[in-house]
């Protein structure tokens, strides 16, 4: 069943209503990235269902996604939007306000009560590589190529992408990947943690949905549990950690014997 269709964007969920698959849909420009997208994929977020447990995000074509549109660059920017040099000319609420705005389409795949797994295929660059790092799962094609390529143009990776890129492969290599621009290609991401699994080109859709198969197979009261603790983990001290494992434990064991809390 498709649920939205716009804007390079299209959201569909299977029958079962547990599985979503959010697609870049816009091939022909190698699924580059606009505000209308972003406001598109933020939408897509929130016409979930409540039964979708997996939600995976592919893009058409042999990119996933080239990054933002270069017309973004240009003087008069996207019909019916304010231009990168007029939001530079406004106020400081208004510049965070609209960056802000851009982010929540990279936001929503770490919500606690899904699994998101980025189906990635040749290029993954700036804005497609953070919307890849926005998932919590990557399962990528043997002819990936990740690029932070922000830091070349001026710029800084601002879509939500530091924080998980540090997370999975420390400070140093990604320091050195933003600054210097270059590919990461499949062995590379595979050894560092980027990819979770790489696989031939022609085997990515079997490999994804082999993987959502399996998140499926397990409760998903406790999945939801596991993933809060797990990204929580990083923010909080050992003691602290012990703590919050107890008492998502004292929930599982109460609702699994059927006593109300």
């Amino acid at each position: 069943m498709t649920l939205l269709d716009k804007d390079g964007v299209r959201l569909t969920v299977d029958d079962s209503a547990t599985v979503a698959t959010v697609t870049l849909a816009n091939p022909v420009k190698r699924n580059a990235q606009s505000p209308a997208l972003w406001r598109a994929l933020s939408e897509a977020g929130r016409l979930l269902p409540g039964s979708v447990r997996v939600a995976v995000l592919r893009g058409e074509g042999t990119s996933f996604s080239a990054g933002l549109d270069r017309q973004a660059f240009t003087p008069e920017g996207f019909d019916g939007e304010p231009s990168f040099i007029e939001l530079a000319g406004g106020s400081d609420a208004v510049l965070d306000a609209t960056i802000a705005e851009y982010q929540e389409a990279f936001t929503w795949w770490r919500r606690n009560d899904l699994i998101t797994v980025a189906a990635v295929q040749g290029h993954a660059i700036g804005a497609g590589f953070q919307l890849a790092l926005a998932c919590d799962l990557r399962v990528c094609a043997d002819d990936v190529q990740f690029s932070m390529r922000e830091t070349s143009l001026g710029l800084v990776p601002d879509l939500t992408g530091t924080h998980p890129l540090v997370g999975l492969i420390g400070y140093a290599r990604a320091l050195e990947i933003c600054v210097t621009g270059r590919y990461v290609q499949a062995p590379e991401a595979e050894r560092t943690g980027l990819a979770n699994l790489v696989v031939p080109a022609s085997e990515l859709d079997a490999a994804v949905q082999d993987l959502t198969a399996a998140l499926l197979a397990a409760p998903r009261d406790a999945v939801i549990e596991t993933k809060a603790l797990l990204r929580g983990a990083t923010d909080r001290t050992y003691e602290e950690q012990r703590v919050a494992e107890r008492a998502a434990q004292a929930r599982r064991l109460r609702d699994l014997a059927g006593i109300a809390e």
